[in-house]
């Protein structure tokens, strides 16, 4: 029977861990936290200097229960990860077993090796509880921050909103950047390029600098028609490439966002697995150093393979604002595995991450480059022709990257070229690139906001919760000008391209902008990207020993709090960005813009709870009182019931999607008055049944009965009945085309991966070589039964 007892926090580090310990240990996983802050009250006592009161998580009492079980009469090894998170998860499974953390033995490693294992077993030390409260402190104040910021948002914004530290800063990133791309003007400039013979050969050279306007480049042709051109000068200089340091958590997201397509959280997930099945080292790490065994380790595997000309010696510093993590950069465990994982996701990011710290040990890249200025008679510019020649590979020998070889055949000074043909191209000048996951990481990691394990979920979150979305951008057509001199003639060429496109951008919502302002206004020192740096700096003083969490907390609190107060009188119409459009010329009733319970909204005449306080608000601005506001109507558009005030009829507001492709600060009375036609009825089918068309939270639709048709490249206001026919018996037949076989309980169906069999709670596919069409009912019921039983999926709260 085992006499030890070592509790980590993921079942697959234990059962990596236990292949490596003998009959003496038992290895067994906690499963991520076992005690939190309570679900449903701060849990906070602020009077008593932020005294935290923590139980034990819902999900969590059997696993505590079997840890109590099983700690019985043994030694306890506490081995979760070596960060704040893993140091506070060691402190409360003390806790839940009743055991001193200043006497219990913890162990940490960054790798999961046996060589790692036993070194760590053999010098135990406690708990650090100068760790534990760093993270402490971050949870309370993260607490602070949710539970008394949330419902400011709910009353003056929408009910389930949430706010943090880090996620509304990078929210604000977000808005920012998106606000800078609107106010960006495109400017129009030309690139001069010529083609020039040397001896019968082309040379390629260019302008440095753009002409501004299309008269200044037609002047410059028409010089060229004439103009002698000369080599003035070449210049030939070595240069080299280095190789990047080993990986970060924030690099390893970059990198595997541009070479691989990973999404922050994916990285995050397979990293996880490669560090806990022993193939990588800890993966939430903010240092690019190695360890003197990896040192040698790369450099015995270089000179092997390569030979000692490719090996060269590096320790890299870390240069990160902020860094704090005491683990080596992300490397593999054993070098000498060249493929290690058990997917082809993991064994692609594990590739990255070997290459990536073998290519750090190797030499620099040599290359030859070659400059060639040539001078134009009758002007002063001069064009300039480069070339490059790889020399040595180097590092690029394992990550690539290097580039084509742009050679240049051999020119003199004095040489006199002949032009072949030479064009200026119409170029604009771009907006700032709106962030992907990637960037917006290294974003946060310059302005020192966050740490290498926040970074995902504060990415991940800012997306579920409706602020910012991943999405492709089409971009707008612009004519483009290129003018063309060849054969001593300037010809003039315009052409389409495509402006401002974007793929796998974040983008903010309309929630984001306005959410941004209202903390702009009245928490702008709280989302202040110097304020968050250096709350994450307190963050790390604590767990250095330099400063108290309570009195962090103290600090915090004290410029906090009354900021809260301050928010409760702001005004939620002024919050909600709510716009005066005009009038409806029709029923003399004011039109509004304004962000509603489901997004942006139009709304035809003022709330009822607003009319009887008209005369003493500013003239013609409506009140949105929380409740009204929130309830009233805004799903039922053409409301048309009404109350009584006196003996006046009082009719409640109308309302209507917006405009597609409008926004809030932006939309037009012109453009809002067709919406309230919505929705439409377009006409009535063979049958005699209406047809409506309408805009839904997926886009615009035709409805007949009970049937919803997509309509996403037609306007529902504008859509006829014949083009409507036409798109509901498409719809019919595609639903026709999808059942292949109805056997009235079972049906074989054509789905987006193939056929398949479905009961309607189970689907089972058919196996390959079967045809669909030659099933029974009695051969479809064999599949069902065979198939495995749907997953249970519970939707988060």
């Amino acid at each position: 029977m085992a006499k030890n007892l070592m509790i980590v926090e993921s079942p697959a580090k234990a059962k990596t861990i236990a292949r490596y310990l003998g009959d003496d240990f038992e290895v067994k996983s906690s499963f991520g936290h076992v005690r939190d802050l309570p679900k449903k009250q701060l849990g906070v006592d602020i009077a008593k200097k932020f005294e935290p009161t923590y139980e034990i998580s819902p999900d969590k009492g059997k696993i505590v229960s079997q840890l109590r079980s099983i700690a019985k009469g043994k030694t306890i090894w506490l081995a979760s990860d070596e960060d704040r998170e893993g140091e506070a998860i060691a402190w409360h499974i003390c806790f839940v077993l009743g055991i001193d953390p200043n006497k219990t033995k913890r162990i940490v490693f960054h790798e999961i090796t046996k060589s790692a294992i036993a070194t760590a077993i053999a010098k135990p030390r406690t708990v650090d509880q100068k760790l534990v409260d760093s993270q402490q402190a971050r949870r309370v104040l993260d607490r602070l921050v949710g539970y008394e910021l949330s419902p400011i948002l709910w009353k003056k914004i929408r009910a389930g909103l949430s706010a943090g530290r880090v996620q509304s800063v990078a929210v604000r990133l977000t808005v920012e950047r998106e606000r800078e791309i609107r106010a960006f003007q495109a400017e129009g400039s030309f690139k001069l390029s010529g083609i020039f013979d040397a001896d019968g050969e082309e040379v390629l050279a260019e302008l440095p600098s753009k002409i501004l306007t299309e008269p200044l480049a037609q002047e410059f042709l028409e010089t060229a028609k004439t103009a002698t051109f000369t080599v003035e000068s070449v210049d030939q200089k070595p240069a080299t490439r280095a190789p990047s340091a080993p990986f970060t958590t924030s690099s390893l997201q970059q990198e595997a966002a541009r070479r691989l397509g990973y999404g922050v959280k994916q990285t995050m997930t397979v990293a996880q697995r490669l560090y806990e099945n022993g193939h990588i080292t800890y993966m939430r790490t903010d240092s690019v150093a190695l360890s003197g065994l990896a040192i040698k380790a790369a450099r015995d595997y270089i000179v092997k393979a390569y030979g000692q000309n490719y090996h060269q010696v590096r320790q890299y510093k870390t240069k990160s604002r902020g860094a704090q993590e005491a683990h080596e950069a992300i490397r593999p465990t054993q070098l000498t595995s060249l493929n290690s994982g058990a997917d082809t996701q993991q064994q692609k990011l594990y590739q990255l991450i070997w290459q990536r710290t073998v290519a750090s040990q190797m030499a620099p890249a040599q290359i030859d480059q070659t400059q060639a200025r040539i001078s134009i008679s009758g002007r002063d510019e001069q064009l300039v022709a480069s070339g490059e020649i790889l020399k040595f590979d180097g590092f690029l020998k394992v990550y690539g990257g290097g580039k084509e070889d742009k050679i240049l055949p051999k020119l003199s000074r004095g040489q006199r070229l002949s032009l072949k043909t030479m064009s200026a191209q119409e170029v604009f000048s771009r907006a700032p690139a709106r962030y992907s996951e990637a960037s917006l990481v290294k974003k946060l990691e310059e302005l020192g906001i966050g740490r290498p394990s926040t970074y995902a979920p504060t990415i991940t979150t800012i997306q579920t919760r409706g602020y910012v979305e991943k999405s492709d951008i089409d971009g707008e057509p612009r004519r483009v000008i290129e003018l063309v001199l060849a054969g001593g003639k300037i010809s003039k060429n315009i052409t389409e391209i495509v402006l401002g496109a974007d793929r796998g951008k974040l983008i903010p919502t309309q929630l984001a902008e306005i959410v941004t302002d209202f903390l702009q206004k009245y928490f702008s020192s709280i989302i202040d990207y110097d304020f968050t740096a250096r709350a994450e700096e307190e963050l790390d003083d604590i767990a250095g020993g330099k400063d108290q969490w309570q009195e962090m907390l103290e600090r915090f609190y004290k410029a906090f709090h009354p900021l809260i107060e301050k928010s409760k009188q702001a005004s939620r119409d002024v919050t909600l960005q709510v716009r005066k459009l005009g009038k409806d010329p029709k029923s003399g009733q004011l039109v509004y813009a304004r962000y509603g319970r489901f997004g942006p909204v139009l709304q035809l005449g003022d709330n009822p709870a607003s009319r009887s306080t008209r005369s003493t608000k500013a003239q013609g601005r409506p009140v949105f009182d929380s409740e009204v506001a929130q309830t009233r109507g805004e799903d039922t558009r053409r409301a048309t019931s009404s109350g009584q005030e006196g003996d006046k009829k009082v009719l409640k507001p109308r309302f209507a999607p917006m405009p597609s492709g409008s926004e809030l600060n932006s939309v037009t009375l012109e453009q809002a008055l067709p919406m309230f036609n919505l929705p439409r009825i377009v006409g009535k089918s063979a049958e005699g049944e209406e047809i409506s068309s309408d805009i839904g939270p997926y886009g615009p639709y035709l409805k007949l009965g009970k049937q919803f048709v997509s309509i996403k490249d037609h306007d529902p206001l504008t859509i006829s009945l014949e083009e409507a026919l036409q798109l509901i018996e498409q719809k019919k037949q595609a639903i026709a085309e999808k059942v292949i076989a109805d056997f009235g309980t079972i049906r074989v169906l054509n789905g987006p991966y193939g056929p398949y069999v479905s009961d309607g709670k189970k689907n089972a596919r058919i196996p390959k070589g079967t045809k669909p069409k030659t099933l029974d009912k009695a051969q479809a019921q064999e599949l069902l039964d065979k198939a495995p039983a749907k997953s249970k999926f519970r939707r988060r709260k």
